[in-house]
């Protein structure tokens, strides 16, 4: 008798401690289908984005990280998405009846998100940017997984939005970066008032200002100044959320500012600035705080802060006393 309780109590005590393990690595909807964030042991190293026909890869070189191993990746681009990678959690579950209505029904592409450690896969899910939520985002571990609204505790914005699969989103926010001394001139056409255009040539290292009229009262201290204003210019964000549409007839207009950066190694960069509207409908006026923007080498509409363009739209008076 004394046998069978020994046994009785030894099993009771097995059970407990595995109910203990149990409850103790517990998460409430089951592990394997709600462990989204990634748990790196030292850090992320290789972010593997696809879908649509598109993919894009995020890889540490060394300090820098590339951009399908090639273009250097901005910084805070990377910084966001590795943030997102280790901290998101479960917001809440998303019922049958709405991932088909917002998900299913409305066809929105799916974007499978792999990442790793060095060579080891840490985790891999998939993401359905929606604007159902806030956080921009429903995802599942695989397929046939639960559907959940995911979110990073302490942050309400879009992580959806970092999700993306367009290689441009991932390239450094810089209209311009170049040293005085690697420009060979530069031309800015003021096409609302053509008068006040000027041109700015490089001649043996020293920089003039060319076109019609007077050069009385010259300033060259502004010139030079001027020209150091293009070793960096960065602008704001991707005009993401214009339709393909609307792009279209806003680059169909004259721009208000084309600006020419040439050169000393044969080169060229141009920029278009256009008017930014603001508001919906009828109720929309122009933004005085932004401009659209467009460079021949981005191939994309992008905006621009004032503050950050204002150094370089002068007009020609402004070097003069």
């Amino acid at each position: 008798m004394n046998k069978i309780v020994v046994r009785s109590v030894i099993l009771i005590l097995v059970l407990v401690l595995l109910l203990v393990v149990i409850f103790l690595n517990r998460s409430p909807f089951g592990k394997n289908n709600s462990s989204f964030a990634s748990e790196p042991k030292e850090q992320i190293t290789r972010i593997e984005l696809s879908g649509n026909h598109k993919s894009v890869v995020l890889e540490q070189k060394g300090e820098t990280w590339l951009i399908n191993g090639k273009t250097e990746a901005r910084k805070s681009g990377i910084q966001f998405i590795t943030r997102i990678l280790k901290e998101i959690k479960i917001k809440s579950p998303v019922s049958k009846e709405l991932f088909k209505s917002e998900v299913t029904g409305k066809n929105i592409s799916t974007v499978r998100v792999k990442v790793f450690e060095n060579h080891r896969l840490l985790r891999s899910f998939l993401v359905y940017k929606t604007r159902s939520n806030i956080y921009g985002n429903i995802m599942k571990m695989r397929e046939t997984s639960k559907p959940f609204i995911v979110y990073v505790p302490g942050y309400d914005g879009n992580i959806g939005s970092a999700f993306n699969l367009n290689e441009i989103f991932w390239q450094p926010y810089t209209v311009f970066d170049f040293l005085p001394s690697e420009i060979a001139g530069v031309r800015l056409e003021n096409l609302t008032d053509t008068a006040s255009s000027f041109s700015i040539i490089n001649r043996k290292n020293h920089f003039y200002l060319t076109g019609t009229g007077s050069n009385n009262g010259l300033d060259t201290s502004l010139v030079v100044r001027y020209i150091s204003y293009f070793a960096y210019v960065p602008f704001e964000s991707w005009a993401m959320e214009i339709g393909e549409i609307e792009k279209k007839s806003i680059e169909a207009q004259q721009p208000l500012y084309t600006i020419t950066v040439n050169t000393l190694a044969g080169s060229s960069k141009v920029l278009k600035l256009w008017a930014m509207m603001k508001g919906e409908g009828d109720n929309k006026t122009v933004d005085s705080d932004r401009l659209l923007g467009k460079s021949d080498e981005a191939g994309e509409l992008f905006v621009m802060r004032y503050f950050d363009i204002d150094p370089l739209i002068k007009k020609r008076s402004y070097f003069f006393r």
